[in-house]
């Protein structure tokens, strides 16, 4: 027991427990320290820049102290940060061999936060996957659709592909494909058009609503009418102006027509068959089945 608590006792009054007390110390004061300073940039920044600028400055304020005060933690227990240091160096030379997809998209990562073609908190479409950017890192760009999904699209991707953000300006346009009959008169058809238009307090007066004549369908007369809406309003508005219309087209009484199809027998002398006109050998089925 003597002899346990003489080395105990000198255990305590060693060097070694003095350097891990500083490195403990050292910890706790540079993740305290790593926490105020970075949230006082967040305070300071967040009124003058967006929230990607805020979030990369809140991330490399917090790692940089922190990896500061971890340097020194080390150097208490006494490690020769010479050493460390060369076989970082080795290290990282062996990493960027094996994860050269890895270089890449940090590349790109740069590339994109220099460039900032988008934003946190703007929609963006990548391909076939549209949704609302959630944070944009040095690897890749989280995303979240429309259907509560968690995507992950890697920088080098959107460094390649073509990246559309729905959310740039503050106003849309929405195309609305409209076909009427061939009786109908364009001019008239314009008219209940900007009519609908001029109605609707969702659709902006400037810039004015865009009345475009397509051309002749298969069985319509096609119509292009864009009609402007604040990107906030654009998904209520494209929602209900298809509603207006199709009622206001009821009340002029203008048709919105459907395809027609017309059949002909293999006799070269026959007609075409008659709307909703049943073959005669039909009509005869259908009356003996209800006289059975």
């Amino acid at each position: 027991m003597m002899e346990l608590w003489n080395e105990l006792l000198t255990f305590f009054s060693s060097e070694k427990l003095l350097g891990i007390t500083r490195m403990i110390l050292l910890l706790l004061i540079g993740y305290a320290l790593a926490k105020l300073v970075s949230s006082s940039l967040v305070k300071m920044m967040s009124k003058r820049s967006d929230l990607h600028q805020v979030m990369l400055v809140k991330r490399g304020s917090y790692y940089l102290i922190l990896s500061i005060f971890a340097i020194s933690a080390l150097h208490q227990l006494g490690f020769d940060l010479s050493v460390l240091l060369g076989a970082a160096g080795i290290l990282s030379v062996a990493l960027g061999f094996a994860s050269q997809t890895s270089a890449s998209n940090l590349i790109s990562g740069l590339f994109l936060m220099a460039e900032r073609p988008f934003s946190v908190g703007d929609v963006i479409r990548a391909g076939t996957t549209t949704g609302e950017v959630l944070s944009i890192d040095l690897l890749s760009v989280k995303l979240r659709t429309f259907d509560n999904l968690f995507v992950r699209i890697p920088n080098e991707t959107l460094i390649k592909s073509d990246v559309t953000t729905l959310t740039r300006f503050p106003i849309r346009r929405i195309d609305l494909l409209i076909r009427v009959s061939f009786k109908e008169n364009l001019k008239r058809v314009r008219k209940v058009l900007d009519a609908v238009a001029d109605n609707n307090p969702l659709c902006l007066e400037e810039p004015k609503p865009v009345y475009i004549f397509k051309g002749f369908g298969e069985s319509s007369m096609d119509i292009q009418y864009c009609v402007w809406a604040k990107k906030e309003n654009y998904l209520d508005l494209k929602n209900q102006i298809y509603e207006d219309i199709m009622h206001a087209f009821e009340e002029a009484e203008i048709e919105i027509p459907y395809p027609h199809r017309t059949f002909y027998t293999e006799n070269p002398f026959s007609v075409p068959f008659a709307a909703k006109q049943a073959p005669e050998g039909l009509e005869k089925t259908n009356n003996t089945e209800t006289n059975d």
